[in-house]
C-alpha cells in the first residue's frame, strides 16, 4: 500500500496494518493524476521587483480555476471536492513564478477533541488557525497578515499537521478567489433559506433594550414586508399587543427619551 493511498485512508478516518485497512468501510476516494512539476534551474528568472499587492494580484491571475477533481464516495458521503494536494499543485507554482512567499507565523486557538472510530478506537480532532505572512519580491509585505482556519482528525499524531494543510488550502481558495470550472454552481442544487424571525422572535429583539432604533425600524419594514405586523404576542408588560404595533410604540418612546 502506497503513502499516498495510507495518507488518503487517513484523511477519513481508516486505520491501517499491513495488509490493509482495520477500519470497517474501506472508502474510496478517486484523485485525477496529478502532473507532477519539476523545475530547471535554467529556465528560473528573478521575479520582477514589484509591490506585493500587484505580485499577489499576478499569482491570482495565473490561477484561473481549479476544478472539483478528487471524489469521496464512502459511508460519509459522495461528493467532489478540490484536495489539499491539488490545490497546492496549482497554486505553488505562481507563487513561485512571481516571487511571492506565504509564510505561517502563527498557529492559534488550538482545539482537540477525542472521538472514536467503529471498532472504539480512539481517534483526534483537531480545529486551528493559521496567520499567514504574504512577502513580496522586492521583500514588503502585505498590511496585515492574512488568516485561515483548518480542521483534520486523525487517529495517531498527525491531526495538527492536516489541520494546518487544511488551513492552507482554505487560504488559497478563499484569498485568491479560484473558482471550480463549474459553468453554473447552483444547477442542480436546491438553494435553501434560513426561515425568517417568528413573531414572538421579533418582540424579544424589540424589547430588547440593547436593539438600536436602526434596527427597530428595519424591524418594522420587515414585519410589513412579511405581513406579519398583526401578529398578537404578550408584550414587555404582560398584555397581548401586534408585534407591529408594539414595534412603533417602542421606537417612539425612545425617540422621547432622546435615544
Amino acid at each position: 500500500m502506497s503513502l499516498r493511498e495510507r495518507a488518503q485512508a487517513a484523511a477519513v478516518g481508516e486505520e491501517w496494518q499491513e495488509g490493509g485497512p482495520t477500519g470497517p468501510v474501506r472508502p474510496t476516494i478517486i484523485a485525477e493524476p496529478l502532473e507532477d512539476i519539476s523545475y530547471d534551474g535554467n529556465k528560473i528568472t528573478d521575479a520582477e521587483k514589484v509591490p506585493v499587492h500587484v505580485a499577489w494580484a499576478r499569482v491570482m491571475a495565473d490561477v484561473q480555476s481549479i476544478s472539483k477533481g478528487d471524489q469521496r464516495n464512502d459511508v460519509g458521503g459522495r461528493y467532489s471536492f478540490r484536495g489539499v494536494d491539488r490545490v497546492v499543485n496549482a497554486v505553488g507554482p505562481a507563487l513561485r513564478r512571481h516571487g511571492v512567499a506565504l509564510l505561517p507565523i502563527q498557529v492559534y486557538d488550538i482545539e482537540y477533541r477525542e472521538a472514536r472510530t467503529a471498532k472504539g478506537n480512539t481517534m483526534q480532532d483537531c480545529t486551528l488557525k493559521v496567520r499567514w505572512l504574504v512577502v513580496g519580491p522586492a521583500g514588503d509585505t502585505l498590511p496585515s497578515p492574512l488568516e485561515s482556519a483548518g480542521q483534520a482528525t486523525d487517529t495517531q499524531d498527525k491531526a495538527t499537521s492536516k489541520a494546518t494543510s487544511v488551513a492552507q488550502r482554505v487560504l488559497f481558495l478563499t484569498a485568491l478567489h479560484i473558482p471550480t470550472q463549474d459553468p453554473d454552481i447552483d444547477r442542480g442544487h436546491e438553494r435553501g433559506e434560513r426561515p425568517g424571525p417568528t413573531p414572538n422572535e421579533y418582540r424579544d429583539e424589540i424589547a430588547d433594550p440593547r436593539t438600536s432604533m436602526v434596527r427597530l425600524r428595519q424591524i418594522r419594514t420587515e414585519l410589513r414586508q412579511h405581513q406579519l405586523g398583526g401578529a398578537i404576542v404578550v408584550n414587555e408588560v404582560g398584555d397581548d399587543e401586534a408585534v407591529l404595533a408594539m414595534c412603533e410604540r417602542i421606537g417612539r418612546q425612545r425617540t422621547e427619551a432622546g435615544q
